[in-house]
Formats: C-alpha cells, structure tokens, sequence
C-alpha cells in the first residue's frame, strides 16, 4: 500500500476542499482501474465483509442505486436507511446515532438537507463518513464530473468548465474540484443566485497555487464563449419547490440548448447531475445530442463511489 491509500484510510468524505490534488487523482486513478475491472467481469471483493449504512433524508435514483450496487460489487453488505427507519426520527441525537452505527458498521453514507448535520455525524462516528449530499455541497457527484471530463478529453488542467444555472451544492462542489485539479470554473447564473461568497473565496484561495481561475458571471454568452465543459443543472431543487414559478422566471435565459451551445467550443461536451427537467435547464436536442456525456457521468457516479469507499473504508 502507497503513502496515499495510507493516507486515505479512515478518512471523512465531506468535501473536496480536504483532499489534496494528488489524493483526487489517486480517487480517479482507482476508479478508472475499478470501471475496468467491471468492465472485464473481474470480480474485485475489496470491501469483502464490510458494510455500509445509507442514510437518506432526501430522495434519491443515483446515490442510493450506485452506493448500493457499488459495495455489493466490492463484496460489502449496503443497508438503506431512512430517517423514519432510524430513531432519529423519534429523537435519537445525531452523535448517539453516529456512536451506535460506528459499533456495526466499518462506514456511513449520509444524504440530507442540513451540512451541520454531516460535519455533527462526522464528528462522534469512529468510522468513515461519506458526503451524499447537502444544501451546501455535492462532492461525489464532482468527483464523477471530472472524471467524466477527464474520460473525454484525455487531461483537465487548463480546460474551461461553465456550469449554468443556480449557484448551488453541486456549483459549490465544483468550484472546489476545479480549484484542485487545474480546471478553470465559471458559474454563470442569474442576479441573486450567484454561489456563496465564503465558497467562492476558499475556490479562489485553492486555484492561485494550482494555476486556475473561478469566476462567476450574469452574463451566459460571455461565460460560455471558449467553453470547453457546459454543464447545467435543476432550477429548482429538493426543498424549493415553492419557489418553482420564480425561478422559471429568472432562469429562463439560462438554458443549455443549441444556441447557447454553438458559443462554446466545437468539440464542447455538455454535462448534468440529473435529474433533467428537459425543456428547462436543457432541451432534448442537446441532452440526447452527440455532444452530451450526460449519462457516462451518471454511470460514473458508480465508479467513483467504488473509489471513495475503496479508498476509505
């Protein structure tokens, strides 16, 4: 075992800010070596006897279908849990929660609404803590994202990302990924969307010593000329539906479809963290066009969570 996979051993998944780049490439690196295994139907049983407890507060087809079929393919038990299955749904404390699940299980996969609630769980587990998701970041889905990229254009450094649309956990995430590997991010979103000012910063901070730039715009044509990665996600997410009808409204200009995209490079590829609202965000023509690796990066999630637990657990 290298100094990495040591490293890593035992280790939170949160969010990418508290990896260093070559830690990311090494995640990379094994799930581009755990996708070829599968691919050849060589069994891998690397989590042989291990199990993994799922908590859900949110709805979910990618995570829950990917970590669950992830671990089983690495020979570990999954165990789906809901906030109804659990006693927190009645009281239980998060860190008694997190005491108890760390004496059976050898990992947690959390998704929720609440970061607090994460870094709370993080904290009284004596056993890895995976990020599903929060309101405040998505760093397995960017963790997919850039190996997606990387999948098509053969490197990352000095490629330019423009992600369209609400500044949000999955623009915050990768803002972060961005800043690590070299891979210039643009958030392009209305007037009072933009992603948080801390978040932005932090990007920053991380991108002057890898070289790279993060930069927010209003301006979609600007954002996207030159682009090499358009990416876009929901208006509106878990927990916004009654704002629905006003992001409509102020969204409506920031849509990948095939004006927008003729702006960006000729050889773009177009990227979404599913699920689409097509005809919103993205129109059809584009999300089941010849430029769209939209569903090789949703297969990826499978991969890259193989990785994470691989790495971790």
């Amino acid at each position: 075992m290298n100094d990495l996979a040591k490293d890593l051993k035992g280790r939170d998944f949160i969010s990418l800010k508290d990896f260093s780049t070559a830690e990311i490439f090494y995640l990379l690196d094994l799930a581009d070596e755990l996708k070829a295994k599968l691919k050849k139907g060589e069994p891998h049983p690397l989590l042989a006897g291990k199990s993994l407890g799922m908590i859900f507060a949110k709805r979910s087809t990618r995570t829950r279908v990917s970590f669950e079929v992830g671990i089983y393919q690495l020979g570990g038990l999954p165990i789906f849990l809901t906030h109804d299955d659990l006693q927190l749904g009645r009281g239980e404390t998060i860190a008694d929660t997190a005491r108890v699940l760390s004496r059976y299980l050898q990992g947690i996969m959390i998704r929720t609404f609440s970061h607090r609630d994460v870094l709370e769980l993080a904290r009284h587990a004596t056993i890895p803590v995976i990020n599903g998701l929060t309101d405040l970041l998505h760093p397995t889905q960017a963790l997919a994202d850039i190996m997606t990229i990387r999948e098509w254009k053969g490197k990352l450094k000095g490629l330019n990302l423009t992600f369209i649309g609400d500044g949000n956990n999955v623009a915050h995430s990768l803002m972060y990924a961005g800043a690590k590997v070299g891979l210039n991010v643009t958030i392009a979103c209305p007037s009072g969307y933009e992603p948080m000012p801390q978040v932005v910063e932090e990007a920053r901070r991380i991108a002057a010593v890898s070289g790279c730039q993060i930069a927010v715009s209003n301006d979609i044509e600007e954002a996207v000329e030159g682009a090499d990665v358009l990416y876009t996600d929901v208006w509106a997410s878990m927990g916004q539906e009654a704002e629905i009808e006003k992001r409509r409204q102020d969204f409506r200009e920031f849509q990948i479809n095939s004006e927008i995209l003729k702006l960006a490079r000729p050889d773009a590829m177009v990227l979404h963290c599913l699920p689409a609202h097509r005809g919103e965000e993205i129109t059809d023509e584009v999300i089941d066009g010849p430029q769209s690796a939209v569903f090789d990066e949703a297969e990826n999630r499978l991969h890259v969570h193989k990785a994470i637990m691989t790495a971790i657990m």
